[in-house]
């Protein structure tokens, strides 16, 4: 259990550390370990003397570790302890040898040579404090990778946390910011952009405790939950669904939650049903936002039980909003630029002041994503009315005339076994859904009633929910399932803006 003043005594403590280790202003430091709050705790010593922290997840592949830390340039590497095991059963060297280790975490085999711990770094001298101007760049954090290899995505303090709408978090508002009464908790990757904002409200609003939820697993959240009842929640929009089952079993875990929060992508209709009438508050309500590492926030919304009631008109109610405080977003033909009238997909172009400077290493590749102040996002959506946007889905994944998003809400919610359903879009062929069932088996007439009134669909391919493979955020990697599944990488998208 920490306070603030511990919390900062933590981050000057680990500022010592980081500095005795030879890190100085104008260096940059690449942390890299399993998912953990102390994540953006070493990002805000290395700040605190005029460092550039930058944040990597723990990536499945440590190749792409390799290839991301190559980028980055780094003078000093932190390293969990498990990363660096994985590392060398695997035979891939993590830095050049005039990039300093120091690794963290339990130990778990033998340190590279001339590697260092924490303890050894202890007790040297104080650091100098050099904090950057809100301008200068603060912190590198990388995007999910559901394509490919993340991209890092280089922020000030300004564009992380000073502008809205990372603002609007820290203001006083009715449902859904953070009273002083609340258990707030979050399972998130903390390596994420998302988390400077989250902490930087946190701190603002003070609530009675914050509770950080480092491991996803249901054991650990029902024990978390159980032991703290929160009554504020956020997770990636994949973690709440995987989290259904818990919820089956054990409703009264999460009676006290007021306001429940998906900052990260779409969430589906099934989903918030489930967890709002979990909740025996009386008028509970679920805070959406589409956001990307580049600019934050894009589309919010905000849910309630009569949203997502049974039965509704559309299956992804759930992913329509309007555009976040401060910024403007335009719906654009993807070949001639020109705006969309009301109803006509096209790209999501976004106009905010918190876009971020650029990508490490890959300056070429941001900047084929700006138009003047428009950020080309790559998802694509519609105007519905009153100022709203939907959400269809992401250029690269798309499937001509229909979303596969909606799609996907509509089977899950007609297929109460169904623990995930993913439509991997084919050029000119039936879309083919994955279907990960929790009992492993799949009834054809329970099938043909789900699919009934639908788009054709080929038929679906059964994988166990543990093996599709997904990002540090729990994205599905539609890429490689895709090769996985149909043993093909053609999609119907481009992946021009990927």
């Amino acid at each position: 259990m920490y306070d603030a003043a511990a919390l900062a005594t933590t981050v000057e403590r680990l500022a010592d550390c980081l500095y005795e280790a030879g890190l100085r202003a104008g260096d940059r430091v690449v942390v890299a370990k399993d998912n953990h709050y102390d994540m953006p705790l070493l990002a805000a010593g290395a700040a605190r003397i005029g460092a550039l922290p930058v944040m990597l997840a723990p990536i499945a592949s440590v190749d792409t570790v390799r290839e991301l830390i190559d980028r980055a340039q780094p003078s000093l590497l932190v390293a969990g302890t498990r990363l660096l095991r994985r590392a060398a059963t695997a035979g891939v060297t993590l830095a050049g040898p005039a990039v300093r280790t120091v690794a963290v975490g339990e130990p778990v085999g033998d340190l590279p040579p001339g590697a260092l711990t924490l303890d050894d770094l202890r007790g040297g001298p104080r650091a100098p404090v050099r904090i950057g101007g809100a301008d200068e760049p603060m912190i590198s954090t990388h995007t999910s990778g559901t394509t490919g290899v993340p991209k890092l995505v280089l922020h000030t303090a300004n564009t992380a946390i000073g502008r809205f709408p990372a603002r609007m978090e820290r203001c006083p508002i009715p449902f859904l910011t953070t009273r002083h009464s609340d258990v707030t908790a979050a399972a998130v990757s903390f390596a994420h952009i998302r988390v400077m904002a989250w902490t930087a409200s946190q701190l603002k609003m003070a609530p009675h405790k914050v509770v950080a939820i480092s491991d996803p697993g249901l054991a650990t959240v029902e024990r978390m939950v159980e032991r703290h009842r929160p009554t504020m929640l956020e997770a990636l929009p994949n973690m709440f669904q995987h989290w259904e089952a818990l919820v089956a079993r054990r409703p009264e875990l999460f009676t006290q939650v007021r306001l429940y929060v998906t900052t990260f992508d779409a969430v589906h209709t099934r989903t918030v049903r489930t967890f709002l009438d979990a909740s025996r508050r009386r008028f509970p309500v679920w805070g959406w936002g589409l956001g990307q590492s580049e600019v934050t926030g894009i589309i919010v919304n905000l849910f309630t039980r009569r949203t997502v009631r049974a039965g509704g008109a559309r299956g992804d109610r759930t992913n329509i909003g309007w555009p976040a405080a401060s910024v403007r977003v335009r719906v654009v033909d993807p070949e001639t630029g020109r705006r969309q009238p009301r109803g006509k997909p096209g790209l999501l172009m976004v106009d905010t002041r918190a876009r971020c400077l650029t990508y490490l290493g890959e300056d070429d590749r941001y900047r084929a994503k700006c138009e003047g102040r428009w950020w080309n996002s790559g998802d694509l959506g519609e105007r519905v009315g009153f100022g709203r946007i939907r959400l269809l889905d992401r250029e690269v994944d798309m499937l001509p005339g229909q979303s596969c998003i909606e799609l996907e809400s509509i089977l899950l919610d007609r297929l109460p076994n169904a623990a995930d359903v993913t439509l991997l879009a084919r050029p000119d062929q039936p879309p083919v859904p994955v279907l990960c069932l929790r009992d492993g088996e799949l009834d054809p007439g329970e099938w043909a009633r789900a699919t009934a009134g639908l788009p054709e669909l080929a038929p679906p391919r059964l994988v166990p929910w543990e093996d599709v493979p997904r990002t540090a955020t729990w994205k599905v990697r539609r890429l490689a399932l895709r090769e996985q599944v149909l043993g093909t990488a053609e999609a119907s998208g481009t992946g021009k803006w990927t």
